[in-house]
């Protein structure tokens, strides 16, 4: 072959992108490495954990595909002419969550709030309750990149019903679901939970599925990248066109 793209739709080991200990290893960049020992000449990715880390990471040609549009659609149909506001989980995930403001915004052709919450981690152990933005009597979009647990997005919706939301919606491009995710998507207090299907959902109890969880196909976004590369379109418009 002349060229190799690999085509990730769920790009595991990517969430460990730096040292927060001495002596951590970064397996983003050991993972890169491996892509590139096996001759791959561009990666084509959905929602990585750190954008900077992930294009960094590699010396080949990377593409990084984010599903805003897609949720952006599918929160139209959810949130009818309530007050709406998109709200992130942590800090860091405040440039994600207001890309998809930017994106609901445009869609719905109406003001969305934005908002975040402090998370500090230690030890394991998740600590912070303050909520920086106003979400009382909104419906309240939580957007982050994937569930591992389902903790952060539940510590999420607590403190957004606690601050006045009328009702809180969550969305991650990645479903992991891992130990007793199950029970605490179904004890978090959200309306519902979207993700894509680039992880089956089989660490996820049954009933679930459908009622408190959706699964979105990701293979469009997809479809419409590899298009692209193989010259039917431009990547540039695809990535940062117009929503």
């Amino acid at each position: 072959a002349s060229r190799v793209t690999a085509v990730v739709p769920y790009l595991a080991y990517s969430r460990k992108d730096r040292q927060t200990k001495s002596r951590d290893p970064v397996t983003t960049r050991y993972i890169a490495r491996l892509f590139e020992a096996a001759g791959v000449d561009l990666i084509m990715t959905l929602e990585a954990h750190n954008i900077v880390a992930y294009q960094n990471a590699f010396r080949c040609q990377t593409i990084h595909l984010d599903p805003r549009r897609l949720f952006a659609r599918e929160a139209v149909r959810l949130v009818g002419d309530a007050p709406v506001v998109v709200s992130s989980p942590d800090p860091g995930g405040v440039k994600r969550a207001q890309l998809f403001r930017e994106t609901l915004q445009a869609t719905l052709e109406r003001p969305v709030g934005s908002a975040f919450l402090e998370k500090r981690r230690s030890a394991g152990t998740v600590t912070g309750e303050l909520l920086a933005g106003e979400v009382e009597g909104a419906t309240v979009l939580v957007i982050d990149d994937l569930i591992s647990t389902g903790g952060t997005l539940a510590r999420a919706a607590k403190a957004c019903r606690e601050y006045g939301a009328e009702k809180v919606l969550a969305f991650a491009a990645h479903g992991l679901f891992v130990g007793d995710a199950s029970d605490v998507i179904r004890q978090s207090g959200l309306a519902q939970t979207l993700i894509t299907d680039t992880v089956p959902p089989f660490r996820l109890a049954p009933d679930l599925i459908g009622r408190n969880v959706r699964i979105l196909p990701a293979a469009t976004l997809f479809a419409d990248a590899i298009r692209c590369c193989q010259g039917e379109g431009s990547i540039t418009e695809l990535l940062e066109g117009p929503a």
